[in-house]
């Protein structure tokens, strides 16, 4: 339930190999051992905590993010709760016996991931809480939970600045008054694919198995404010290519996508260079502002365009090309950043 705009769809990590297991399993005859079984039981529960394990580092990294840039941000900057609820029809077929054993999911919507330093981690939230109720409404169930629910509190933040949600936790029902949190509102995708490389269609960011598997976790924060300037900054509507994007990021999102497209680009025209330069700049400001070092962001695309050049069409550096007048302009704007933080100005690009 999109009830804040960070909503990490639970992308399907390591469903290849769960996928190709299924299907064998039907293939074969009927002569399962319950060794077999077992087996195969472990490996979707793996799959699933693998998936898991990947949504909290993304959304654990890209917190301060969201929470600390809002005046970078601009018109995609609103209040939110802060937290993101599932139930068992949020996950795809092959992983739902495996999300209801690990999160003991139902109809009901509950809570998965709390943002931090938002409202919701303010007033004592946590995964497990099962939602009953916002502002005194109903929260929908079933299949088409995360959409209705959606709808019905748009009508309830406008203007508020926090909401009565209650909730059922260890078979009490309690009710916390969770203060709305203001953020840059993005969402946040996992691509199940192995290239290295991210998107921003202007809504979305998506950073790829490949991207998580390969970058450090500081690196990761690195790309991930990348991305959400391009977003800030409408790159991908000045580029005319908010529609590729959004069928590129589509396309990662089920457990099996179609790769073809990505032994090249898939579409996506390189990003013009002084586009670049101003995302450099603006992403530089947004890790300062969070707390992390901002010359992580110049180390980490320095090494991507190291072990993925731009003859790698489906990695980062080939829709990013990096050059000495980028890394110029960031030296540049590192120094200025560190004469800024000592004396208490406003940080801003």
């Amino acid at each position: 339930m999109p009830v804040h705009a960070l909503i990490p769809r639970l992308t399907r990590a390591a469903v290849v190999a769960l996928a190709t297991l299924l299907l064998s399993s039907c293939a074969s005859d009927s002569g399962w051992s319950s060794a077999g079984l077992d087996l195969g039981r472990f490996r979707e529960l793996n799959a699933f905590d693998t998936l898991m394990q990947r949504q909290d580092r993304v959304y654990r990294l890209i917190a301060p993010l969201l929470t600390k840039n809002t005046p970078l941000c601009d018109s995609a900057a609103r209040p939110l709760l802060g937290f993101t609820a599932k139930n068992r029809y949020s996950y795809p077929m092959e992983l739902r016996a495996a999300a209801e054993s690990r999160l003991k999911l139902g109809g009901a919507l509950q809570v998965v991931q709390v943002l931090d330093g938002s409202g919701a981690q303010r007033a004592g939230l946590r995964r497990g809480d099962v939602l009953l109720a916002i502002e005194g409404q109903a929260l929908p169930q079933g299949a088409q939970a995360e959409t209705e629910a959606a709808r019905m509190m748009a009508p309830l933040m406008h203007g508020a600045s926090r909401l009565s949600v209650r909730l059922s936790r260890g078979g009490r029902t309690k009710t916390f008054k969770v203060p709305l949190t203001p953020a840059c509102a993005f969402s946040a995708e996992i691509g199940n694919a192995p290239h290295v490389n991210a998107y921003s269609d202007g809504r979305r960011i998506m950073l790829t198995a490949g991207m998580l598997d390969t970058l450090s976790d500081a690196e990761v924060t690195a790309i991930l404010a990348r991305e959400i300037a391009h977003g800030a900054l409408g790159h991908a509507r000045i580029m005319q290519m908010s529609s590729t994007l959004t069928g590129v990021i589509d396309a990662l999102l089920p457990p099996r996508p179609d790769l073809t497209a990505f032994a090249g680009s898939a579409g996506i025209r390189p990003m013009e260079p002084g586009l670049d330069l101003e995302a450099d700049r603006v992403a530089l400001t947004m890790l300062a502002r969070a707390g992390s070092d901002p010359a992580l962001l110049l180390q980490t695309l320095a090494r991507l365009a190291q072990t993925q050049p731009a003859t790698v069409t489906s990695g980062y550096t080939a829709l990013h090309p990096w050059t000495t007048e980028r890394a110029a302009m960031m030296q540049t704007a590192l120094s200025e950043l560190r004469q800024k933080q000592p004396a208490g100005k406003p940080l801003l690009p």
